[in-house]
């Protein structure tokens, strides 16, 4: 009976914002508080439980979240992000191209979140695509690769912060093992598949698109921008003070180190939202201040970047909210007694509700933030790696994006694709970074 209920509640959700054109937040609240009822949640319970859910996400996540966009933001807006990709494209040529393309898309994508790197790296890739005279799909498929798996798998992306927020993960260590799936899944779905995609809708790869929706894009000359080492370092700054603490604090469980305040120290700089903080003050240093750019325009820089994520933060607490519903009322102890003495790892359970969910809803944040309400109390049962259950809810919430995902109407109009390309090349792209990164994520499981 809870999951039947749980199962209204989706296809009302998705009646709401398909529909009747709803907003997500606002569908999401409604859901919540009609499935709270339909499970016989006390009346006094309701309105706490919404609240508690909302609350709890966005503590966790509001800050990381929202110094991420700033720290993307000031990239973008001093060009660093276009001297990162004019100076891969430069040295690896003409012949390696792709390489070029995926690296530059991959540590772009590590500080910028999918769709504003989606509308950062189009008009370069338009524009070596014209210079070269080669197909623009032969590189969109790379970036795109790479943009949607940093997007799916990395903090300080909001899927998977929010996600390791709610199971109590350490963000270090899905940022670390994030990184080892990430790559070989990247290398799957962005060249490879290419070579797969050419041979299965050839066609697609002779049309030229169109970015006249993006309207007048801020190009700079190369030499106004800041120099490729700092630009880098500025935007991988958030990985490299994570993935350190990471590895050190690793190194001191596995030897068994007595704790001291120097490791203590090491925790704090390594914990997502002080890397954060740090990495943002370096970026208005090294995109801003030693640019000679007024601190003024770096902080009109942050404050449209917080403007920009306002609905996305609401949607993403709204996804808190239907979780804590979830768990409150009941139904992640249905689904964890359903699933007791079950040989099922919980690493594929994660990701199987994570896909059903995704499909149905269209939203990957929503799907796996709803994930979490299902799989959490099972969780207690088991001793698995909680980030690689991060990784597996994350590689789930991307799968087989459709008509009802945003992401797949962008594909479709920036490369000028007809319905059917679009599902076997955007559809299909997502569905392998979902079975691959499902793939490497068990892999990892065996070693960790």
């Amino acid at each position: 009976m809870p999951l039947l209920i749980v199962a209204i509640g989706i296809v009302a959700l998705l009646l709401l914002i398909m529909g009747l054109k709803l907003n997500t937040f606002v569908s999401l609240i409604i859901v919540s508080f009609g499935v709270a009822l339909a499970l016989g949640m006390p009346l006094d319970d309701i309105v706490k439980t919404i609240e508690q859910g909302l609350g709890g996400t966005l503590g966790h996540i509001a800050l990381i979240f929202g110094l991420g966009a700033m720290l993307g933001k000031l990239i973008a807006d001093s060009g660093g992000a276009q001297r990162i990709a004019m100076t891969l494209v430069n040295k690896f040529g003409e012949k390696n191209i792709q390489w070029a393309v995926v690296i530059a898309s991959f540590i772009i994508g590590v500080a910028l979140f999918f769709e504003v790197g989606l509308v950062l790296l189009i008009p370069i890739v338009f524009a070596i695509s014209r210079e070269l005279k080669i197909s623009i799909l032969y590189l969109g498929i790379p970036m795109t690769a790479a943009l949607s798996v940093t997007h799916g798998f990395l903090p300080p992306h909001p899927g998977p912060t929010a996600i390791a927020g709610e199971l109590g993960a350490n963000i270090g260590e899905v940022l670390l093992y994030g990184i080892i799936v990430a790559i070989p899944t990247v290398l799957l779905a962005g060249p490879l598949f290419t070579k797969l995609a050419k041979k299965i809708v050839p066609q697609s790869f002779e049309k030229m698109g169109s970015i006249a929706s993006l309207g007048e894009q801020k190009t700079f000359k190369l030499e106004e921008t800041p120099a490729f080492g700092i630009s880098v370092f500025t935007a991988m700054l958030p990985v490299i003070i994570m993935s350190i603490s990471t590895v050190i604090t690793l190194i001191q469980e596995t030897m068994g180190l007595a704790d001291n305040s120097l490791l203590a120290a090491v925790r704090l700089i390594g914990n997502a939202s002080t890397s954060m903080v740090i990495s943002l003050l370096v970026a208005i240093y090294t995109m801003g201040i030693a640019r000679k750019i007024p601190i003024k325009q770096v902080m009109d820089s942050c404050s449209t970047a917080i403007t920009q994520i306002g609905m996305m933060l609401l949607i993403i607490g709204g996804g808190g909210a239907f979780k804590q519903v979830l768990i409150n009322g009941g139904v992640g102890d249905y689904v964890a007694e359903l699933f007791k003495g079950t040989a099922m790892s919980p690493i594929l359970l994660a990701w199987v509700i994570a896909a059903i969910l995704r499909i149905s809803l269209g939203s990957a944040t929503v799907a796996a933030l709803s994930t979490t309400g299902l799989v959490l109390p099972m969780l207690g049962q088991s001793d698995v790696n909680l980030a690689l259950v991060v990784l597996a809810t994350g590689a789930g919430s991307v799968i087989a994006s459709h008509v009802n995902d945003a992401g797949f109407w962008m594909f479709k109009e920036y490369f000028g694709l007809s319905m059917k390309e679009t599902f076997a090349t955007w559809t299909l792209l997502e569905t392998i970074i979902a079975v691959a990164g499902l793939g490497f994520t068990l892999l990892l499981s065996l070693f960790v």
